[in-house]
């Protein structure tokens, strides 16, 4: 792989998560609320999953150039995602899960994985993405086969987690 590329990749799989880890230890008090943006969030993780599955179907019917677009805007959407997820964590107080009994062990097994796994899932889209531009499509697919039913998951257990949380929202 291009060294350059290799650099990249590494910097932001362990960046991002740092930087994401670190900003919920930063509060900044504004007049704004931005109470909304889960729900906007949750649909923007939604709209990923479903731009995912009609990638998958794309390149499984030999659709390479529609597949390249949609990975494309999956991960523009992906960005979008994390800006607006910074803003409301550095803005809003967390909120605490209220569910009990079993649901809440479900939520909490949802929201662990679905955690863990959008860590684990940003060397391996990356990767990805970086053997698909370097048209080595053998490593590609060896690396997209993992990572895209994981990025399938965050995307979804995302939305999973908002709405069995929402109830909870002030």
């Amino acid at each position: 792989m291009n060294p350059k590329r290799k650099r990249i990749v590494v910097l932001l799989s362990i960046l991002l998560p740092l930087a994401v880890a670190m900003l919920f230890g930063v509060k900044i008090d504004t007049s704004i609320d931005f109470g909304f943006l889960p729900s906007i969030y949750a649909g923007i993780n939604f709209t990923t999953f479903i731009i995912l599955i009609m990638a998958l179907i794309a390149i499984k019917k030999g659709y390479r150039t529609l597949h390249e677009k949609l990975i494309k805007g999956a991960l523009v959407l992906s960005v979008i995602f994390l800006l607006l997820y910074i803003v409301y964590h550095i803005t809003t107080p967390s909120t605490p899960y209220g569910g009990e009994g079993m649901l809440r062990y479900v939520y909490f097994f949802i929201l662990i994985t679905h955690i863990l796994l959008s860590i684990a899932v940003i060397p391996l889209v990356l990767l990805a993405l970086a053997w698909a531009m370097e048209e080595n499509f053998e490593k590609h697919k060896k690396i997209a086969r993992i990572a895209m039913p994981l990025w399938m998951y965050v995307a979804l257990s995302g939305v999973i987690v908002y709405l069995m949380i929402s109830p909870y929202y002030i």
